[in-house]
């Protein structure tokens, strides 16, 4: 359906019938009703926030910046550019920490993560919660799926990425094309699952692994990695290559979880095309109906 009303079914209710206000057009084809949370830990980014809020989609529910205690004016500029930002203080340290920080202040029923450094393209979203609403429980960016890209990885971090996601691919039987990628989306009841307990970097990599070993269903959407505008990353690739091998084989040490937990189920990538968009619109907080 393209319009924002599901055709009235023969002797329901009027009242039974959802109102038009409950449904927020997310593009020509689509219309959901559950709100989406966007998550973006932050600290000293007050040069690159211009660059990721002006990608944002207008239809969003809430924008929760997590602020790791700047010392510029990450805060003001970003209350300027979205008025009705939720900013959350970051009590901790490291990434994992940070999203933790904001996952627990969101309030929407979907959560889609956001690097602050204005590498991710916030038109992308769309991609992220068409397959949410199309029955993924967790949508995973890969810059290595047909239609993605990277304008930002050094060789050695696409060989050490390659390396790792093979390992992870061989050890928890997913599919993966891409591991180290923070642009993601879920179902909020997906922290239900995969009980996070990581502040560092590599809670990516710990998410990727608990959501296969959870059951959830996975599909990669095609995601394109922007250079960094301002700044110079914290990124280094021995040093976090090692965290993220620490994880793998911690996860894979508790190998009686795994076996106790079905296989998880991987869609596939998902086109970013209008096409691949399905028309339909949404009740409840998961399942998209037609």
């Amino acid at each position: 359906m393209s319009s924002f009303l599901r055709p009235a079914v023969s002797g329901q209710d009027p009242s039974d019938i959802p109102a038009a206000a409950e449904y927020r057009p997310i593009s020509d084809h689509l219309a959901i009703a559950p709100p989406v949370s966007v998550v973006i830990p932050a600290m000293n980014e007050a040069e690159n926030l211009p660059y990721v809020f002006k990608t944002l989609p207008g239809w969003i529910h809430e924008v929760v910046l997590v602020d790791g205690n700047s010392t510029d004016n990450t805060v003001e500029v970003a209350r300027e550019l979205w008025p009705s930002v939720k900013v959350v203080k970051q009590l901790g340290k490291g990434k994992g920490d940070a999203l933790i920080t904001g996952f627990e202040a969101c309030t929407g029923d979907i959560i889609v993560m956001v690097d602050a450094d204005g590498s991710a393209d916030g038109h992308e979203i769309v991609s992220y919660v068409s397959a949410l609403v199309s029955g993924a429980d967790f949508a995973k960016g890969s810059r290595f799926a047909n239609g993605g890209g990277t304008s930002d990885m050094t060789p050695i971090r696409k060989l050490g990425n390659r390396v790792l996601c093979a390992i992870v691919n061989t050890k928890f039987g997913a599919r993966y094309t891409d591991l180290c990628y923070g642009y993601n989306a879920f179902w909020r009841h997906c922290l239900d699952k995969i009980d996070l307990d990581c502040t560092g970097f590599e809670v990516e990599t710990l998410m990727n692994i608990r959501v296969v070993k959870a059951g959830l269903k996975v599909q990669e959407i095609p995601s394109h990695e922007y250079l960094r505008i301002h700044g110079a990353s914290n990124l280094r690739a021995v040093r976090d290559g090692f965290r993220v091998l620490k994880v793998i084989l911690k996860e894979r040490s508790n190998r009686r979880a795994l076996r106790s937990r079905p296989h998880a189920v991987t869609l596939g990538s998902a086109a970013r095309t209008p096409a691949a968009l399905n028309s339909g619109t949404l009740n409840s907080g998961q399942g998209a109906v037609s």
